[in-house]
């Protein structure tokens, strides 16, 4: 169903803005990845109506439709991207629809297909060298285009559990460009074993 306006709920009476929150619900976290004084930027007010998000009328262009030089993995309904921008993490994807759908809006094969291939890549990127667990999420905010997160959490690293995983890929040091480019070639094979293709960097170097 199309978005429609939404009145402000009574939640937003009760916010304080223009003001600093206090850090100390998150510092006593064992996985919050910062220490020392910190501040909450000010609160701002709610923007209603919202913006545009990318691929809605207003928006900038969707970044999920069309073809991919980070694609590394397909099948008719699914596609697979890594290797946007160098990262901390062994292994960091995006799986989206081919085709430009929200959420609401995806089709009925798309829906029984949908925990399956979340399982298979979850799975998959678990056999990458030195990854201890698959974190997968949904934050629709940036694209209409409906996708899905998916961070390899690195094996024995017992403080980056949860949704600060997230923060540690933009704080580690880069991996190499070949390891990453190791990895991605060995989701997009081991996709490709149970159905779809391998394409882009997840080809053997042999088929490039």
């Amino acid at each position: 169903m199309p978005d429609v306006p939404r009145p402000i709920a009574d939640f937003h009476s009760r916010l304080p803005y223009g003001e600093r929150l206090s850090p100390g619900p998150v510092l006593g976290s064992p996985f919050f990845p910062f220490d020392g004084d910190l501040a909450v930027v000010p609160l701002d007010e709610p923007v209603v109506p919202e913006p545009p998000r990318n691929g809605e009328p207003g928006g900038k262009p969707c970044p999920w439709c069309g073809e991919s030089e980070h694609t590394i993995w397909r099948d008719a309904l699914w596609n697979v991207r890594a290797g946007f921008e160098p990262s901390g993490l062994p292994f960091v994807a995006g799986l989206a629809p081919r085709e430009h759908h929200r959420l609401d809006e995806l089709t009925s094969d798309h829906l029984t297909s949908l925990g399956e291939v979340v399982q298979r890549l979850a799975g998959t990127i678990r056999r990458v060298g030195g990854v201890g667990r698959t974190h997968f999420s949904r934050w629709g905010d940036g694209s209409a285009h409906f996708h899905m997160a998916f961070l390899a959490r690195p094996l024995g690293m017992m403080q980056m559990r949860g949704a600060m995983l997230a923060v540690w890929d933009d704080l580690l040091p880069r991996v190499p460009e070949a390891e990453m480019t190791t990895n991605l070639r060995l989701v997009a094979g081991a996709m490709a074993t149970g159905g779809g293709e391998a394409v882009g960097a997840g080809l053997p170097e042999a088929a490039r």
